[in-house]
């Protein structure tokens, strides 16, 4: 017996070529896309259709819906979007109470991939690939070690310079500098103990129990852009995420 096919649903179809363009370009994050009118011309589809497959990116903060004013492509650079990635708060759960973090850039190297960063990343083993490792201090205490893998292709340019003079969110920077947009982002927890240099780092004994997230990032069309290491400590700070 022959499968059947599968077919997505229409404004499945429309959500796949917005999502085409915004990867082309053709709408910059912080613009406006065209109203739901101007699509379904363009498409050739009622506005409902279009209205789904725009409801579908806005709950994914693909897109953001402003009253009055049209739908935009969400940014790096807007404050909400700002934490969304940023689940590592101050036991008091103010954000503001924190102020901005001290960042150090450890270092900056381009490399070849491991087969455990090529395999994350979807490259080959050997590929050229940019790691940055960076220590995020708040209150002059180093809470956080991260250690980043980039696609080399796409981040050519990328220096230690640039990071450290970079005022804003680093996503905000890969947006702004190199046309990447991460949308989406996938993790995994465990406790571990820091290794000599990771404790020196975080001014923490090697017997310090560390927070370990293992992010994934990927931009459009679930292609990943960034593979990101993470040791956290919890002395003051606690991991939040929000469920449903």
């Amino acid at each position: 017996m022959s499968p059947t096919p599968s077919f997505s649903p229409l404004y499945q179809q429309i959500k796949a070529l917005i999502l085409q363009s915004l990867q082309a370009g053709e709408w910059k994050p912080g613009e406006p896309i065209p109203s739901e009118i101007e699509l379904a011309a363009r498409f050739r589809v009622s506005q409902g259709t279009v209205r789904k497959a725009i409801d579908e990116l806005a709950a994914e903060n693909i897109v953001v819906r402003r009253q009055g004013k049209g739908t935009f492509v969400a940014t790096h650079a807007e404050q909400h979007v700002q934490y969304r990635f940023l689940k590592l708060v101050p036991d008091s759960g103010d954000l503001d109470s924190d102020g901005p973090a001290e960042r150090t850039i450890v270092d900056c190297k381009r490399l070849r991939a491991a087969a455990d960063v090529a395999r994350a990343l979807s490259l080959r083993t050997g590929d050229a690939v940019l790691q940055v490792r960076r220590v995020l201090a708040y209150h002059g205490v180093p809470t956080i070690l991260e250690d980043l893998w980039l696609p080399g292709t796409p981040f050519k340019g990328l220096t230690a310079e640039r990071l450290t003079g970079w005022r804003g969110p680093m996503y905000s920077l890969f947006e702004t500098e190199f046309g990447v947009r991460m949308v989406r982002a996938e993790e995994k927890i465990r406790a571990v103990l820091p290794d000599t240099a990771q404790a020196a780092l975080l001014q923490v004994t090697n017997a310090t129990p560390l927070l370990s997230v293992e992010r994934v990032a990927h931009t459009y069309h679930d292609t990943p852009m960034e593979l990101r290491r993470g040791l956290y400590r919890t002395d003051t700070h606690h991991y939040r995420n929000e469920l449903g």
